[in-house]
């Protein structure tokens, strides 16, 4: 450590910093952790501050998670662990179901939000950490909101994530998820191509094609109705407010607007639908997007 201190010229007196630790006994007292020690600050305050264990928090953001991997990477380069330790923890059975979740489930669990940890933060904390993040958004108001939907807060989070990989409109989501909850009371398939992107995983594409709408995987929601069986990636809380606070209308379809705007048509019939989305392809075609 003190090599380091004398690396990054945080230490100038190296014997009087030796001398005094001895004193002060820190050797012996030494906490592993992330410290912030300034250039100015006198010897006995670095020490204080070292043997007491007073680290300086990281800020761990989570955004824009679409699969494990991007989790794992995101947390495994911030902490002391290694990656490796937590992807395990992710697909472990035994743990997830310690939670409340399964491996297909688990990424629910992790609400994107910025959350201050310590550098030398466990596996185990940061999931306990987590899991009681998610206990306090899944406040009663909430289950009950979910309740009420037929939903479990899980199937919310599940059709939260549809609805964040179609629109980033804030004001559009919560009628997004109303064409959703109806096609699902209908017993309707979502078809949401999202879905179909996720199930291909290749997050580069931008004009679904028909014969990809076909891919057979669970989830894919051309193929299989009802939801898929896990988030396709991590839903802002927003997302599923949205989900919980949704549109009561009559709308069983909405594709892209020809604007290419970020906003929705909407329609409650199909033949409106395709009027609609024959404008948005024409869109697509003037712009030469193919795929």
């Amino acid at each position: 450590m003190l090599d380091s201190l004398t690396k990054n010229n945080t230490v100038n007196d190296k014997t009087s910093f030796q001398f005094l630790s001895k004193l002060m006994k820190y050797p012996e007292l030494v906490k592993v952790g992330r410290y912030r020690i300034r250039p100015d600050m006198a010897n006995y305050a670095a020490l204080k501050m070292l043997r007491s264990g007073d680290q300086v928090p990281l800020r761990l953001t989570f955004n824009n998670i679409r699969v494990k991997s991007d989790l794992v990477h995101k947390v495994g380069t911030r902490f002391e662990f290694d990656s490796l330790s937590f992807a395990r923890m992710l697909d472990s059975d035994s743990v997830c179901r310690y939670y409340g979740f399964t491996p297909t489930t688990i990424m629910a669990m992790f609400l994107p939000d910025t959350y201050e940890l310590f550098w030398n933060t466990t596996p185990q904390k940061l999931m306990g950490r987590m899991k009681s993040e998610y206990d306090k958004f899944w406040n009663p108001e909430r289950r009950r909101q979910a309740n009420l939907l037929n939903l479990s807060p899980i199937e919310v989070s599940v059709l939260a994530s549809i609805v964040e990989a179609e629109t980033k409109n804030q004001i559009e989501k919560p009628r997004v998820a109303g064409v959703y909850l109806n096609r699902l009371r209908k017993n309707m398939p979502l078809q949401a191509d999202p879905t179909v992107i996720y199930a291909l995983g290749d997050f580069g594409i931008r004009r679904v094609l028909k014969r990809q709408m076909f891919f057979d995987s669970p989830y894919n929601t051309y193929v299989h109705t009802g939801l898929p069986p896990g988030p396709i990636n991590l839903p802002d809380p927003r997302s599923i407010d949205a989900v919980l606070k949704a549109e009561s209308h009559n709308y069983l379809y909405f594709c892209a607007s020809p604007e290419l705007n970020g906003t929705h048509f909407f329609a409650s019939n199909y033949e409106d639908h395709l009027s609609n989305a024959r404008l948005y392809q024409q869109a697509l075609d003037r712009l030469g997007i193919k795929k």
